[in-house]
């Protein structure tokens, strides 16, 4: 077989675009999403229940409903479904910012959250459209572009609350509307920018495209093992708190935590990418994501019937983060880069969607029960066993990767 040397290829524009969109989404819905809770209790008043109620409603209309955007950007094209959710982003966070009454709020809520079902999903596709693309022209492996994209979303998460914290000081009403200005200027970036009709993605017109998802058993396998990770994962906003709060005396020391979850996504992302896209395949790769996060989960349980506190008392929460961190690296580049391989032709989007659908349905349903087993009395390491094996048993759920894919990826290397 004769060796041909592959030339690296530069991002298109369009992929720069798609990156840096992610980068500024994030930016404005974290300037103001965070502090919603807060405000809703303290500003507006409502309960506890009603507060977490309103959230929850807000976690639906968005990941719940990403099958929606993404079958909608299969039909229609990229660029309205995208302009479609940025104005109704903008729309939501200005009717938030004065929203007093709680038919108000929750109307600003479902329609921020149904904004992001429209173009996320829409982004998301595309990007792992180019980046296959961008793999097959010689640029590199598709896995670092997606790596790139979750770098890019994780600079907006850390910015924007940081952003929003210095909004705060004026009001909650200037982070709502300053957070629907970035939108505003990402509206008219894609008006301008984005294309009318992107070469080479179909539009597809006819319906069926659920009940053959629906029949697809590797990508509803890759759903099954994708919503184990994320189960695991939400794990640092449901089970990490009362773990620091009894180590530290209270959950000052998260911020702490989160802080260093951020900056190792940032710093290694794209080494770690780089490192496992040369000895490991999406299958291995995402496995031993999945044993790491085990692991982290494993390092508490042991540690807890000790009930050591203090800074020591924090080190197994700290072991956790960081290996959920690393696990999170493995795992979530890898099963965005794998939709495209798994997807029929010109359904990418809905493929793209339902991974955030049913994956978010299985962390609904799963963090109901984690709660449930948190507040069951049982032993200390019980729950946090449990938890260290969801992870354990997802690498049982990953799919094979098809033999005629390996035999063309090795042929794309010869």
């Amino acid at each position: 077989m004769t060796s041909v040397v592959l030339v690296r290829t530069p991002l298109s524009p369009l992929l720069r675009l798609l990156i840096l969109t992610q980068l500024a989404f994030n930016i404005g819905f974290f300037a103001v999403l965070p502090f919603l809770a807060e405000h809703l209790a303290d500003a507006i008043g409502m309960a506890g229940w009603l507060v977490g109620l309103v959230l929850g409603l807000g976690t639906f209309s968005q990941q719940g409903l990403f099958v929606v955007g993404g079958a909608l950007a299969d039909r229609y094209g990229v660029r309205p479904v995208v302009l479609a959710g940025c104005v109704l982003r903008i729309a939501g966070f200005g009717w938030l910012g004065y929203a007093e009454e709680t038919w108000g709020v929750v109307g600003a809520v479902l329609l921020i959250g149904f904004a992001a079902a429209l173009f996320s999903p829409a982004v998301e596709s595309e990007v792992a459209r180019q980046a296959v693309e961008w793999e097959e022209s010689g640029g590199g492996s598709r896995t670092r572009v997606l790596a790139l994209f979750t770098v890019a979303g994780q600079v907006g998460a850390f910015v924007g609350p940081l952003l929003g914290a210095l909004l705060l000081a004026v009001d909650f009403r200037v982070a709502c509307l300053v957070g629907a200005g970035v939108f505003v200027l990402a509206l008219a970036g894609h008006a301008w920018l984005l294309p009318q009709h992107i070469p080479g993605r179909p539009h597809i017109k006819e319906k069926g495209g659920l009940r053959a998802l629906m029949r697809n058993r590797p990508f509803l396998a890759l759903c099954c093992a994708y919503g184990a990770y994320l189960l695991a994962y939400n794990q640092l906003y449901l089970a990490l708190p009362e773990e620091v709060e009894r180590a530290a005396g209270s959950q000052a020391p998260l911020a702490w935590l989160f802080a260093l979850s951020s900056l190792l996504v940032v710093t290694a992302q794209l080494p770690v990418t780089r490192w496992a896209g040369e000895r490991l395949d999406p299958r291995r790769s995402m496995a031993a994501g999945l044993l790491l996060i085990a692991v982290g989960f494993a390092a508490v349980a042991m540690a807890r019937p000790a009930q050591l506190t203090g800074t020591t008392g924090l080190l197994p929460a700290t072991a956790l983060v960081v290996l959920v961190t690393l696990g999170q690296m493995l795992i979530a580049p890898v099963a965005r880069a794998w939709i495209p391989d798994l997807a029929e032709p010109g359904r990418l989007g809905l493929y793209t969607g339902a991974l955030s659908s049913v994956s978010g349905l299985i962390v609904l349903l799963g963090s109901a029960a984690t709660g449930t087993l948190l507040d069951t009395g049982l032993p200390a390491a019980v729950p946090w066993l449990v938890l260290a094996a969801v992870p354990v048993v997802a690498i049982g759920l990953l799919p094979r990767r098809p033999r005629q894919l390996r035999q063309l990826r090795q042929l794309r290397l010869c």
